[in-house]
């Protein structure tokens, strides 16, 4: 089976506060971005596009940070009635030198996928997790959407949101990770 990946690059989180560990009591606004980008490849039947762009926004110390990151859409133009699962996974995100006070680990990461938000085609469609109640750690990869199709050609998007839960003692710093989404 062939996979098609789509990597979301740059989750920056510039913490307000300039001096190092966290204070007790202190508090640091966090903002955060993601930039994506879809490697290039030869065109597939199957394949998954992901936004180019998100803001996560603010948060602080010992909070978490919750935003979609926009749209992602699985189109599958293959013959037959077929089916299709996209998965999710992360890296930690680390700033400096990546130690532990610099790392927000994958286990802190959290994906929801919601529900279908745009489809064309018949078949089902089955979120990895409908709710933000059911939003997973990416400790290790998710199931993030499955659908079957008939013989027609189908696509199925979703809007996933992000939830980091930021650490009571992160370092100040622009921490970078990778979350990927892929299909086969």
């Amino acid at each position: 089976m062939r996979k098609a990946a789509a990597v979301i690059h740059a989750l920056v989180i510039p913490v307000a506060l300039a001096y190092g560990p966290a204070v007790p009591g202190a508090r640091a606004e966090v903002s955060m971005a993601v930039h994506a980008t879809v490697a290039a490849r030869a065109e597939h039947p199957l394949e998954i596009i992901v936004p180019t762009t998100a803001s996560l926004g603010t948060g602080s110390r010992g909070g978490s940070i919750s935003a979609s990151l926009g749209t992602v859409t699985v189109n599958d133009s293959r013959s037959g009635n077929r089916s299709w699962t996209a998965t999710v996974s992360a890296t930690d995100f680390t700033t400096g030198s990546g130690s532990g006070l610099e790392t927000i680990t994958k286990a802190n990461i959290a994906y929801w996928s919601g529900p279908t938000t745009a489809q064309t085609g018949t078949g089902t469609r089955t979120p990895g997790q409908a709710t933000a109640a059911q939003r997973v750690a990416l400790s290790i990869p998710a199931v993030a959407f499955r659908a079957s199709k008939g013989p027609i050609v189908t696509s199925t998007s979703w809007q996933p949101t992000i939830v980091v839960s930021v650490p009571q003692g992160a370092i100040s710093g622009v921490y970078t990770g990778t979350i990927t989404h892929s299909v086969a």
